[in-house]
């Protein structure tokens, strides 16, 4: 099987040895993404909806960049810092995903990177 390497300016750099997206077998498979500012490299100002917005802007971001929409989201996985917080993530979040969503888990996670609100991974499938 095959594998190919994603990358796209229009999203954060990574920050560590990981790719943005890997596709393989059909299956595009992006990295957990945090709020950051492709362009700063910092965290965007606000709380839970403009982190998440930035962040599911980077995801579309890096599945356009690999030719893939939201749509071909399968499934996702969220960590946010704070289940108190779900509400209001899912108020960006359906914004996203409007017609038949993915199958998702949403966890609570005692801390994230650089102190952000959430991370999102996600996995699309180009079939």
């Amino acid at each position: 099987m095959s594998r190919k390497v994603i990358f796209t300016p229009r999203a954060p750099k990574p920050i560590g040895p990981y790719s943005q997206a890997v596709e393989a077998g059909g299956f595009v498979f992006v990295s957990g993404q945090i709020p950051l500012n492709p362009q700063t490299g910092e965290v965007v100002e606000g709380g839970i909806k403009e982190q998440t917005k930035q962040v599911l802007e980077n995801i579309k971001a890096i599945l356009e960049a690999s030719g893939l929409a939201m749509e071909n989201v399968v499934y996702v996985s969220v960590f946010l810092r704070d289940l108190k917080l779900f509400s209001e993530f899912n108020e960006v979040y359906s914004q996203y995903f409007t017609k038949d969503p993915p199958a998702r888990v949403t966890i609570q996670a005692a801390d994230l990177p650089r102190g952000v609100l959430l991370e999102v991974s996600v996995i699309a499938y180009r079939g």
